[in-house]
């Protein structure tokens, strides 16, 4: 193995394996400080910042590749461990490195005594794993397994606060929105196995016919839709405003909202065979920048204001990839998510700056200026208000649609997996004798 595959290999692995001495530690019963979680999380980002500065002055212009052979192999089908660090997926791994990193020390301080401080850091290391290993795979097979890993991490980041209702139930909100997007992935990648004989992307893709390039587009569309939070899937992303601001900034700010982004830049070529796929992922984008910047007017928060900003800039990426801008929007993703986190961060103080000075100008803000608005008619504008407050009514069809259906789905698979299953045994306390209850007192 080459200094660069070592490289690469090092910085994909290192988070997880923190994650996993951690978590270790945990089942038996020890838990370092957090003055010894910030540190081994500050010197973990560290070394991944400086292991990739080697990669990007390395020689030469090619691909770093590494294989790990196949995990499984069935007949013609190959679940190969590849990992790849190119032109396209060096900045994302970058991006994830570098944010984490800042994540880490800032929530060192954020989350100062909170119950769930080494809980938190668990979970980025996981989350920082599961997003290194989906840029850096070198095949759509390996990106699953990332993808699922940033997924599952998302939601119990959104149930952080679990001692609350609201946190754990728009958890599972996301994670029904989620699983019913990720079906598209999974149907994908086998329908790209099927047709095309391999998933993997350093080969390029072949030359599919129309139909079968079409639906190949429109299932990874699904799955990259529901994960950046697209119309219309776009009702779950204020409520996953629910955990710590940190893991929001990385989430919704930054990582995870691009990856669905990162997913059409990865089949591009695919896209490019497509007219009407192309047509969709661009209108898809334009929906979603309008619902956006309508919604996040009426948002009562600043997080939710700030998720529904990023909400209408990743719309205007989707624009950007089905069009063919590819270095457009892989610019405008890092310029979006590192502007975003930093406001993400700076929400809390920047509610308390803004108290501050309503309180010093006697608790009026001088208006911006006319707004736009202000050119349509009051019963439009009404309207407007009313769709924009109740979100565009996205959440009432997620519930008809994704959300009640797996619910639905899950408690009929519940009920078949009991059928023929012995019952429950009962355990009775020694001592007490089974019988009809006795009536009244001694």
């Amino acid at each position: 193995m080459s200094f660069a595959q070592t490289v690469l290999t090092f910085v994909v692995v290192a988070p997880g394996a923190v994650f996993t001495v951690l978590a270790f530690c945990w089942l038996l019963g020890w838990t370092p400080g957090e003055r010894a979680v910030s540190r081994i999380t500050g010197s973990t980002f560290t070394a991944c910042v400086f292991a990739l500065a080697a990669l990007f002055w390395k020689p030469g212009s090619g691909a770093v590749v590494v294989t790990f052979g196949n995990w499984f192999a069935v007949h013609d089908y190959r679940f190969p461990l590849v990992l790849m660090a190119d032109r396209l997926s060096l900045p994302f791994l970058a991006m994830t490195v570098m944010l984490s990193g800042l994540i880490g020390q800032f929530s060192a301080t954020y989350l100062h005594r909170e119950q769930g401080y080494f809980r938190f850091f668990l979970l980025l290391h996981l989350f920082a794993f599961g997003s290194l290993l989906a840029f850096a795979a070198g095949s759509l097979d390996l990106l699953a397994a990332g993808w699922e890993i940033v997924g599952i991490t998302s939601v119990l980041l959104i149930a952080f606060f679990h001692q609350r209702t609201a946190p754990v139930e728009n958890g599972l909100r996301v994670f029904a929105v989620y699983r019913a997007c990720d079906i598209g992935l999974l149907v994908g990648i086998f329908a790209l196995h099927h047709w095309a004989g391999t998933a993997a992307f350093d080969g390029g893709f072949p030359v599919l016919t129309g139909v079968e390039t079409v639906t190949i587009c429109l299932l990874l569309l699904l799955a990259a839709s529901g994960k950046a939070a697209q119309v219309p899937f776009a009702g779950w992303l204020p409520r996953a405003m629910e955990g710590p601001t940190p893991s929001s900034a990385i989430f919704y700010g930054a990582i995870s909202i691009h990856a669905g982004a990162y997913l059409l830049l990865r089949i591009h070529p695919l896209l490019a065979q497509s007219g009407p796929a192309s047509a969709l992922v661009v209108l898809t984008g334009v929906l979603t920048a309008i619902h956006g910047a309508i919604a996040g007017r009426a948002s009562a928060d600043a997080k939710t204001s700030l998720a529904y900003a990023s909400l209408t800039q990743v719309g205007i990426v989707f624009v950007e990839i089905g069009l063919g801008w590819t270095s457009i929007a892989v610019a405008h993703i890092l310029g979006h998510a590192t502007v975003r986190t930093m406001q993400f961060l700076r929400s809390p103080s920047m509610l308390h700056d803004d108290h501050r000075m309503r309180s010093a100008m006697g608790g009026e803000m001088p208006q911006a200026g006319p707004r736009f608005e202000s050119m349509l008619p009051e019963t439009v504008q009404l309207w407007l208000y009313r769709w924009a407050f109740d979100r565009g009514h996205l959440d009432t069809i997620l519930d008809r649609w994704v959300v009640h259906p797996l619910i639905e789905v899950s408690r009929l698979l519940a009920k078949l997996d009991r059928i023929g299953s012995p019952p429950a045994r009962v355990e009775r306390a020694p001592g007490l004798v089974a019988g009809p209850a006795r009536q009244g007192g001694d």
